[in-house]
């Protein structure tokens, strides 16, 4: 490889890569590589470093995603390449949601020389600035100039002139490290995981009063705050489990002030209503929940450590200063309150003329996770079901795309993760279990997340449980699935589509198994864990038509 004084002083598309890689491989461990032309540079100098592990992808919005999940787990950087033009944009929507959740994410994209911007040359368009206020572009023209990882959302952009294509491969680069019998990773050193976003925010200490009913709302990018171990807390499923967990469909109890409450074979009467909120991290499932947190009575108190804060809190703080405690009479209120909103799940559940919903399917999912294990949820119906049913777990490492909540490129996001995770336990025989429960909308959606080539990384034990129902099933519960709405319902939002899960699945590698019971779930779930294979797609088959009522009958 040249010295850094002759790249310097003579730049071209091979020397430029160099550099702009060896800055790479100062920040990170992993990139997702798509294939292209313009690109090649930078091809060719990734495949020379031997502390670099590349994923290529040949779907740019695939790459990007699953370069997401990837970077959720390791907590850093993880880069994602690809040629000029429209490849670029494909990246967008995984940049977006890596803002919206402060995941860091390194797009680094090849283009054109500028003098060629704007003057109709193939594969051409305006790079610079594509991402807007979702990541600023950092324009690398030659060696030297300068590129930095201080956002968590990184675009260089790379302008290259030809020749493109190297005289011969580059001499392998960058120091390798052997961990167990016959695994590989980078050095050490190279990559360190941050402790937080780049871009945290430091709002200061806020004094609570514990004396007074007080209630935890705890969404995404929640953490453990210290003095509030105790307070009764209501968790989304990617927050940290609480000690005293109250049920979310418990909300509707805390918005009026006396109800009364069936517990322990007695039955009473309370005053359910909170005098405070403490909304830690990015609530955004359940509408009561959220009404709760509008509630003009309730003083409303946000904890945050990014920019974005929930709601329109009256009080906003990063730490917490606390007096006193929860009084035993709170306590067994919101414990006699979770109570009823778990088993008024549990008995609908059990209702047979609900059929098997997706909310029977994330039952089983969640009912067969053991300790150890790692989940991912798809937006719409399964992350909300998953709530429902009782998660957060102790034990369980939990991930749903809450940023911007889409449902776009999840497949992918659920390789990266398990991918990650593997990587995590080198030792370990047999790599630790990953479930996915998606809706077959999110599963058709990103399909092609589930393209990997032959001799690329690949999860070792990922599980994929398509809760499909054939169309929207979230929009059966809504306004737009009213009785006098129907008669355009199927076609707006219903969106039947009678695809062959089976066949895709199999089209793209994956083992297949079919399951149209929550016995025969459960079990496809369970034999899974003795004999597990590297990609399996569950699909179970579910139904939308009962979705509606099994809401009403949830909010009774």
């Amino acid at each position: 490889m040249p010295d850094s004084s002759f790249r310097t002083t003579h730049n071209n598309a091979t020397e430029l890569a160099a550099y702009v890689v060896d800055r790479l491989a100062e920040h990170v461990t992993d990139v997702v590589l798509c294939p292209g032309s313009r690109n090649s540079p930078l091809a060719f100098a990734l495949l020379a470093r031997r502390d670099i592990t590349v994923h290529v992808r040949i779907d740019e919005r695939v790459a990007a995603f699953t370069a997401l999940g990837l970077a959720r787990v390791q907590h850093r950087h993880v880069g994602v390449v690809m040629t000029s033009g429209t490849a670029v944009a494909n990246t967008y929507p995984a940049v977006i949601e890596a803002h919206m959740s402060h995941t860091p994410l390194a797009i680094v994209s090849a283009d054109r020389p500028e003098r060629l911007v704007g003057t109709g040359a193939s594969q051409t368009i305006w790079q610079q600035g594509i991402f807007g206020r979702y990541a600023d572009t950092q324009q690398v023209t030659r060696t030297g100039d300068e590129i930095t990882f201080d956002a968590d959302q990184v675009h260089i952009n790379v302008a290259f002139d030809t020749p493109l294509v190297p005289s011969g491969l580059p001499e392998p680069t960058g120091a390798l490290r052997r961990v167990g019998p016959g695994r590989l990773r980078p050095s050490e050193g190279r990559g360190a995981a941050v402790t937080g976003p780049a871009g945290s925010v430091d709002y200061g200490e806020v004094e609570v009063d514990l004396t007074k009913n007080t209630l935890v709302i705890a969404g995404d990018e929640a953490w453990e705050v210290p003095g509030l171990e105790h307070v009764p807390t209501i968790a989304e499923p990617t927050a940290p489990t609480p000690f005293h967990q109250v049920h979310p469909l418990a909300a509707r109890f805390f918005t009026q002030d006396e109800v009364a409450i069936s517990h322990d074979g007695g039955n009473f009467a309370a005053s359910t209503k909170p005098d405070q909120v403490i909304v830690v991290g990015h609530p955004t499932l359940h509408r009561d929940v959220l009404a709760l947190m509008a509630d003009s009575t309730i003083e409303v108190i946000g904890i945050t450590r990014t920019a974005t804060v929930t709601g329109n809190p009256d009080r906003v703080g990063s730490r917490v200063k606390t007096t006193g405690q929860p009084t035993d009479s709170w306590l067994k209120i919101c414990e006699a309150a979770g109570d009823v909103g778990a088993q008024t799940v549990r008995d609908t559940l059990e209702d047979a003329e609900f059929g098997f919903t997706g909310l029977h399917a994330a039952a089983a999912v969640c009912d067969t996770l053991a300790v150890g294990d790692t989940l991912i949820l798809g937006s719409s119906n399964p992350v909300r079901d998953a709530s429902l049913v009782g998660m957060p777990f102790d034990g369980v490492s939990t991930y749903a795309a809450r940023g911007a909540a889409g449902i776009d490129g999840t497949l992918s996001q659920a390789v990266g993760v398990a991918l990650a995770t593997q990587a995590l336990h080198p030792e370990e025989i047999r790599a630790p279990r990953t479930v996915a429960l998606v809706g077959d909308l999110t599963f058709l959606h990103d399909a092609g997340g589930l393209l990997i080539g032959p001799d690329q990384p690949a999860p070792g034990n990922l599980t994929i449980v398509v809760a499909n129902d054939n169309g929207g099933g979230i929009f059966e519960s809504l306004e737009v699935g009213a009785p006098e709405l129907r008669g355009n319902f199927e076609q707006a939002f219903g969106t039947p589509h009678e695809a062959d899960i089976e066949a895709l699945a199999e089209g793209y590698g994956a083992a297949y198994r079919r399951a149209e019971t929550v016995s025969e779930l459960t079990e496809a779930l369970l034999d899974g864990v003795d004999k597990p294979a590297p990609v399996t797609v569950i699909e179970a088959v579910t139904t939308r038509a009962t979705r509606r009522a099994l809401a009403g009958r949830l909010k009774k």
